[in-house]
């Protein structure tokens, strides 16, 4: 997925009437398509409106500001269908994979560069799990190492590269800990330089 241009773009002060004026048709055709009653879409865009503002009585700005959007929409829709007594947690409408979660699918971009801050034996089994998605088990006998060697290491090498995000990136979440908006910050050279090469 190629991430916008606008993602490394300074802290975006809380101008509510001018981001909803930049960003209410986007996000009004966003929710329309996830839900057919436009009455209910209408309530929902309201309800996206409401967060906003006590968002922005709370705290100053944001990083990602379309991101951090579109995430609030999304967590709206799920939760109108969860509230609604017509739905149930199994028959809540799919959403779309690529619209789960925008903001970590925009960091896991940068997961594999960063595996580069750690020490060897923490990036390698790390990127063995998270990045190709291979058993602990089999790690353990390609590294040779015993599977509660194998499961420690991947542990730590998962707090330490979460300490890495921290210090590179500006990272926001919602109540629930979801994390709404990501960006690189601009004292993080190495990344810089990966986003710039990468166009990303």
């Amino acid at each position: 997925m190629k991430m916008e241009k606008h993602l490394t773009s300074p802290v975006t002060s809380c101008d509510v009437p001018a981001m909803w004026q930049e960003h209410t048709r986007e996000l009004q055709n966003y929710i329309a398509k996830r839900v057919k009653d436009k009455d209910e879409a209408k309530d929902i865009l309201q309800e996206v409106l409401m967060k906003v503002y006590r968002f922005c009585l709370r705290n100053s700005g944001v990083n990602n500001l379309r991101s951090w959007l579109f995430q609030i929409a999304h967590n709206t829709i799920i939760d109108h269908y969860r509230r609604s007594a017509k739905f149930t947690e199994k028959n809540i409408p799919e959403i779309p994979e690529e619209d789960e979660n925008l903001a970590f699918k925009e960091a896991v971009h940068f997961m594999e560069p960063m595996l580069g801050f750690l020490p060897e034996e923490y990036a390698v089994p790390l990127k063995l799990a998270d990045l190709d998605g291979m058993k602990q088990a089999d790690i353990a006998e390609k590294l040779n190492l015993s599977l509660p060697a194998t499961k420690s290491r991947i542990q730590r090498a998962r707090q330490l590269l979460k300490a890495e995000f921290l210090v590179c990136c500006n990272l926001e979440t919602d109540a629930r800990g979801n994390l709404i908006s990501f960006a690189v910050k601009d004292s993080c050279t190495p990344l810089k330089n990966y986003q710039a090469k990468n166009n990303l």
